[in-house]
This record gives C-alpha cells, sequence and structure tokens, in this order.
C-alpha cells in the first residue's frame, strides 16, 4: 500500500495548510553547493530508472505526477532533470493549457481523465486539472465559456475541489500513486527568471507578454494555491510545496519523493511457476540444437 514519503515540504492532510507554511528557499542548512545537488540527482535518477524497470514488469501500478506552478517555477526543467534517464517507453507527459471547444464540451476533468496513465507506466500532466481552481478562480470569467449552469459562483470551489478529492481517491483505490507538486516560487525569483528570458536570445520563445498580465496577479494566484492545495492534500493523493528558487534543490527534491513513493509498493519482477520453467527448459533445448 502506498504511502506519502515524509518530507519537511508535506501538505498536511487536514486542510490546515497556510500560505506562510510555504517556504520558497530551502534553509540554510539543507542547501549545498550546484555541483553536489546534481552528482546527488544523477544517482537518484539512476535508482529511479532501476526501479522503474521492476515497476513495469510488476504491472500492478501507475504512477501520477502532477506539476503546478507559477510561470517560470521549473515545471518544464524539472520533469526533463528527473526523468531523462529513464526509460521512455515507460513514461508519457501531457501539457495542459487552454481547453478546446471540444474540451469545454465536456466536464473539466474529461480532457485529463483520456491521459491518464496505464498501470506499469508513470504519467506526468504539466499542469492539470488544477488549472480549473487556480486560474480559472482569479480569472471566474473563464466560466462563462464552460457553458455551467450556475446558481452560486461562490460554491462552484468547493464542489471542484470535492471532485478532485474523489476523483484522486478513486484512482488510489485502483493502483495509481498520485504524487502532486507545487513548485513554489517567489515573486523575485519569477521576475530574475523573466528578465533572463528577455536577456539570452535561445530563450525567447519560452517569454510571452501574457506571463507578465498574469504576474500582476500575484496575489490571487497565491491565495488560489493555498486553497487548492489545503483543500485537496489527502494521504491517497499527498501535495508537496517544493521550494523552486533553487533549482538543483528543487529537483533532487522532486526526485527523492518519487523514489521512496516507489520503493513504499513493495515492487517484484513476476516469478514464473514451475510448470512454466519447465516449458523454459524445452525452449533452451530447441535453441541449444539449432
Amino acid at each position: 500500500m502506498f504511502k506519502a514519503p515524509d518530507s519537511p515540504y508535506l501538505v498536511p492532510f487536514d486542510g490546515s495548510f497556510q500560505l506562510s507554511q510555504a517556504n520558497t528557499c530551502p534553509d540554510d542548512n539543507l542547501i549545498e553547493d550546484k555541483k553536489a545537488l546534481k552528482k546527488k540527482l544523477k544517482r537518484c535518477v539512476q535508482q529511479l530508472d532501476e526501479l522503474q524497470r521492476i515497476f513495469y514488469a510488476h504491472d500492478k501500478h501507475s504512477i501520477l505526477l502532477v506539476f503546478q506552478g507559477m510561470d517560470a517555477a521549473g515545471k518544464d526543467g524539472t520533469i526533463r532533470a528527473v526523468l531523462k534517464g529513464i526509460n521512455p517507453a515507460g513514461c508519457q507527459v501531457f501539457s495542459f493549457k487552454q481547453p478546446s471547444a471540444k474540451e469545454l464540451d465536456h466536464d473539466f476533468m474529461w480532457r485529463t481523465n483520456r491521459s491518464l496513465p496505464e498501470r506499469g507506466r508513470i504519467g506526468v500532466f504539466n499542469r492539470s486539472y488544477y488549472e480549473e481552481v487556480l486560474v480559472v478562480k482569479v480569472h471566474p470569467e473563464y466560466l462563462s465559456s464552460q457553458k455551467l449552469i450556475i446558481e452560486n459562483h461562490n460554491t462552484i470551489w468547493d464542489g471542484r475541489y470535492q471532485s478532485i478529492r474523489e476523483q484522486e481517491e478513486h484512482l488510489a483505490r485502483n493502483g495509481t500513486v498520485v504524487l502532486k507538486f507545487w513548485l513554489n516560487v517567489s515573486k523575485e525569483e519569477q521576475r530574475n527568471r523573466f528578465l533572463s528570458r528577455l536577456d539570452e536570445p535561445e530563450k525567447h520563445w519560452k517569454f510571452s507578454s501574457s506571463d507578465i498580465k498574469e504576474r500582476g496577479h500575484w496575489d490571487e494566484y497565491m491565495q488560489a494555491f493555498e486553497a487548492a492545495v489545503s483543500e485537496t492534500s489527502r494521504s491517497w493523493a499527498p501535495w508537496y510545496a517544493i521550494p523552486a528558487d533553487n533549482k538543483p534543490f528543487m529537483r533532487l527534491c522532486v526526485a527523492e519523493i518519487i523514489k521512496q513513493s516507489m520503493r513504499s509498493l513493495d515492487l517484484h519482477y513476476p516469478k514464473v511457476d514451475d510448470k512454466e520453467r519447465n516449458r523454459f527448459d524445452e525452449m533452451r533445448a530447441i535453441l541449444e540444437l539449432e
């Protein structure tokens, strides 16, 4: 049975989380130089690769990794850094941006449900159904395009939190390990990363004027994140509020949590019974006679 790994960044399951508990930088005693952090990450990724091979063969669970964060929080880079050493045949990554007309003709979780990982695979959501209680909560005018019958706008968010909790509990009951990472970047660090994108031509493609527009809603987004992670962090689908100002530290934290989660599953390669083993002996004899 999956057990959420302990971490100083684990969001409580009782709804008591407050934004003041979410640090954007690790404590000074946890900070190491970049080279040491990268070395630890490399070793952790090698261990993840070994675990993923057994996980794929075991074929009893799936893993869903959900990444949320403000623009420039490091979602793409973290996904790349953590999964680059793992067999791509066992992973699948989906990014969710503005919903299409077809997606808007369904409930708000339909488009992500179609991309859930099957058993034996690690699925990654770069943004997710949580956008519906983050960006849509900050911009409630987006609800008008969702063709909903809304009697009271103030109650829609509680209903969506409940739908998310119930969906994630359903997934957990059926073998999916749900791990959710809020990459918590500070407003000042986001500013520095935006300036870096403007200063370096090879990063221009990452920059959009809409990023600056959304930055103007920073406080509203922080309130939305606080509510979302507090309302939906549960033992079967924990949230981790990872400090994101230090990228190497952030990536190592994410990798370690995934590794500990996989180790808790008691994974093993499928065992072959005696009858099948005897057939192996027959097949070996045939091959050796060729």
